[in-house]
């Protein structure tokens, strides 16, 4: 698919996890190869996408200095990522009407796709899937994904009605088109989840730099 024919997408950076793995704390503020983590996410999405939001909670001074509008998430408790894919669709539909998709993407995975978008666009027209999904390898990546906003009633059903929490339960509703990279030379779906993947990550930016 084109890049004149990609449908307007706004993009959701994910960032409203606990990150307990890692003793607390903002996941994407921490720093590899120089540049935060979401720097490289932003960077990465920007080009992609009709505009990014930032979806976390407490306190949004925080992330003033990425010039991006946060939005926390509208249903208590930490449900998960499916809350913060709800409150990007809510904020979609009410800020930019003509935008029928949300791209989610976790904010700590720095390495993400140059052709994230129009890929999972592509597939996702030619199969007639109602929503897309990011793979790798032999794993699916749920929350990176679009997501219609048109669907986002449903969505706060399932979410506060059913306490449906996992994606991947949701997402079985609907006729879902699933897209996979390659993860040679870099897994393009890398998180930092731990201390020790920071230190990786370290790595694998050295080798996406150079590409």
């Amino acid at each position: 698919m084109s890049a004149a024919r990609v449908p307007p997408t706004l993009g959701v950076l994910l960032a409203g996890g606990l990150a307990r793995r890692m003793g607390g704390g903002d996941k994407p503020m921490r720093t590899i190869g120089g540049r935060t983590i979401l720097e490289r996410v932003i960077a990465r999405l920007s080009p992609q996408c009709s505009g990014l939001i930032l979806n976390a909670n407490g306190d949004p001074a925080r992330f003033a200095a990425f010039g991006l509008q946060v939005v926390a998430d509208d249903v208590p408790g930490f449900p998960g990522p499916l809350a913060g894919i709800l409150a990007a669709l809510d904020w979609t539909a009410a800020n930019r009407p003509g935008i029928e998709w949300v791209l989610s993407a976790a904010g700590d995975c720095p390495f993400l796709p140059r052709d994230l978008v129009a890929r999972l666009h592509e597939v996702r027209a030619r199969e007639n899937a109602q929503l897309a999904v990011a793979a790798s390898g032999a794993q699916s990546h749920p929350v990176i994904g679009l997501w219609r906003v048109a669907l986002r009633e449903e969505l706060r059903h399932a979410l506060v009605v059913e306490d449906l929490r996992k994606i991947d339960r949701w997402t079985a509703r609907y006729p879902l088109a699933t897209v996979t990279w390659p993860t040679e030379p870099v897994d393009p779906f890398f998180n930092a989840n731990t201390v020790e993947d920071i230190a990786e990550a370290e790595r694998l930016a050295a080798l996406d730099d150079a590409s």
